[in-house]
């Protein structure tokens, strides 16, 4: 039995790859990666872009994203790769995407690869972390523990199974920021760490529960994390910074020379000895550094970002069982109906 093929004509052929650097902010922070690509695809239709589409029975719009921020974590560094059968100025579909997107969902720049001659390398993150009621220097001293331990490994739970991970593996530096102490952010501290890419990720989240094993540190409301740079590491920073007109833009990485953030209580702690120590900056693919943090104004508490009308868990009026659980969604249901 021969397979049977498409009689509609193949769609137009791509003329044209864009790479656009966009934030995710506010509320839209909660939104997982499948409802931001959702979003994405209904801004690229609303926006009239001339999209190019994959062949076959369901013809798919071809955008491609690349390591998306996890859930509950703001970035001022995402990125897309988007195919157009027309070529259009970059920056025409940058506002043109904008406006067609939600609110919490902004276009930064988009550049032509055929200009940029090469995609970014995203190797490595720059992450900062909010955390709620924890004091400076109790974070210097779980910094200090951190990056004096040879591992520090965490167990996350997977659709698989519990998966055992080595945080410090990941972690190119980590530090304390000190503008906590100048005033900014009264009662929390907030850590800058740079991340590698890893199979499978480390995430900052996974690097917070090894801080509380090895520290007990432990904020008093969910930590703030926010994705202020991506790009590669080490020796090819430079060629990377100088392929990618508009995208490229210089921060080093934190405690290091050249490092667009001052250097905390832990930059003076050395790695263990086996690791790269050429790992010497970051060339970051979107906002300065310095320059994204100060533009990011985190609130004082996550859930002053849930949806309007959300109430915070230790407010809410939840119903238990009588062994004090939470009773399902469908027994809730069941009891609203009876009501």
């Amino acid at each position: 039995m021969t397979r049977q093929m498409p009689t509609s004509p193949p769609p137009p052929p791509a003329v044209q790859r864009l790479v656009i650097r966009y934030a995710k902010r506010g509320r839209m922070r909660f939104a997982s990666h499948r409802d931001i690509a959702r979003a994405v695809e209904r801004g690229v239709r609303r926006a009239g872009l001339p999209v190019a589409f994959s062949a076959g029975f369901s013809p798919h719009p071809k955008i491609s994203y690349s390591g998306g921020a996890p859930t509950g974590a703001a970035s001022e560094a995402e990125f897309l790769e988007i195919a157009l059968t027309e070529s259009v100025d970059p920056g025409d579909v940058a506002a043109r995407l904008d406006a067609s997107l939600p609110d919490g969902i902004d276009v930064i720049e988009a550049a032509d690869l055929a200009v940029a001659s090469a995609a970014p390398q995203l190797e490595a993150s720059v992450w900062q972390v909010v955390l709620p009621g924890v004091q400076p220097q109790d974070a210097a001293l779980a910094v200090q523990a951190f990056l004096a331990s040879e591992h520090a490994e965490v167990d996350r739970r997977t659709s698989s199974g519990v998966r055992r991970l080595d945080t410090r593996a990941g972690v190119v530096s980590l530090e304390l920021d000190q503008r906590a102490d100048a005033g900014e952010h009264t009662g929390c501290a907030i850590l800058r760490m740079v991340v590698r890419h890893l199979t499978p990720a480390v995430r900052p989240d996974d690097i917070l529960v090894a801080l509380r094993h090895l520290s007990a540190l432990e904020p008093s409301s969910p930590a703030l994390v926010t994705r202020l740079a991506q790009g590669p590491i080490g020796g090819n920073a430079a060629a990377a910074g100088a392929s990618a007109p508009g995208l490229g833009v210089t921060a080093g990485m934190a405690g290091q020379p050249g490092s667009s953030a001052p250097a905390g209580p832990a930059a003076a702690v050395p790695r263990p000895n086996r690791r790269d120590t050429a790992l010497t900056e970051v060339t970051a693919t979107c906002l300065d550094a310095e320059d994204a943090s100060l533009a990011y104004a985190a609130p004082d508490s996550a859930y002053e970002q849930l949806p309007r009308g959300a109430e915070r868990p230790d407010e809410a009026g939840c119903a238990r069982e009588p062994d004090g659980r939470r009773p399902n969604a469908r027994q809730r249901a069941r009891e609203q109906r009876v009501s």
